[in-house]
Order: C-alpha cells, then structure tokens, then sequence
C-alpha cells in the first residue's frame, strides 16, 4: 500500500473505530474511449454527475449491488465488473457511507433515462469534474488507470475539508 503524498492537517477522524453506517456503490463503465456516468435526478447530490450506484440492500453483496443499481438507474447490466477501490466519507449532512467502487468494460442493454437518472456519455479527456463530488477528482483517474485504491474524506455539507487516498491495494 502506497500513500499519496497528501498536504493536509491530520483528519479530525479517528478512522480505526471509523464505520460507515451506509454502505453503497458505485459503478463506472469504460469502453471506446468514454465513460458512462449519470446525472443523478434525486437522492443524495442530485443534479450532479456521478457513476450509477446506490445503497446495498440487506443480504446483499457490493457486487450484487452495484448490477441491481445499474439496472434499476439506467437499464443495463454491467458485464465482467470488478471492484477497483473503496471510498469512506465522513459527513456532516448525511450517516457515514463506505463505498465500494467497481469498474466495467462492457453491459448488455441500452442506457436510458429513469426516473432517477440520465445517462451522460463523456470522452475520457472532457470528464466533467466540475460537475462533480469534489473527491472524484482524485480518485477517478485512479479507476481510470485501473490503479485500486482507498481514499477516506471529510465532508462538510458538499466542501471537502480533509482527504487521504492510498493506492496499490489488494481487493
């Protein structure tokens, strides 16, 4: 495990007793140059851009999860899924959530428009990180280069105060 340099306090968490009291999801497809992600219509960061996922239901594994996610969001099924890194967030506004990020390179099934989400196609150099959680920006690129990783950040409202990301980790 090898850290990336960060330039922060220490974190005003103590992330040995640390738990997230949600755990979610979150899946990014890559294929022919782009990546499939979503503007999210409701939920938790409504109106921003984000990959499918969600809360794991009871009974549920990550892997269960993020497929039924994906079908429920935009009408596809993620093929060969696997799981590139894990994200923990402390919010202020929200319950702790443990995330699980998974990568494919392929789905069956046409993405479409739910109720919940809109499905956004984006070239890997215009990814709109503007658009997005402010943490995304230092963990997308990860994911991208198929590099695992496990990053842990402190939320207040949607402005990250604190952040450490670790990179080369075994899942």
């Amino acid at each position: 495990m090898q850290p990336v340099p960060e330039h922060t306090p220490p974190s005003p968490i103590d992330w040995n007793v640390w738990q997230g009291e949600i755990h979610a999801t979150l899946m990014f497809i890559v294929k022919d140059g782009s990546i499939l992600l979503i503007e999210k219509k409701r939920g938790l960061g409504a109106g921003k851009i984000n990959g499918p996922g969600g809360k794991i239901d009871p009974g549920e594994t990550p892997l269960e999860s993020v497929i039924r996610e994906c079908q429920e969001e935009l009408l596809i099924t993620p093929l060969g899924a696997r799981k590139i890194g894990e994200l923990w967030f402390a919010m202020t506004d929200c319950p702790d959530i443990l995330c699980h990020v998974y990568r494919a390179d392929d789905h069956l099934g046409k993405p479409t428009e739910t109720d919940e989400a809109v499905p956004v196609w984006t070239p890997l150099d215009a990814i709109p990180y503007q658009k997005m959680w402010e943490d995304d920006r230092h963990w997308l690129p990860l994911l991208l280069e198929e590099t695992t990783f496990h990053g842990r950040f402190v939320f207040e409202g949607e402005s990250m105060q604190w952040m450490n990301m670790h990179t080369g980790i075994a899942w």
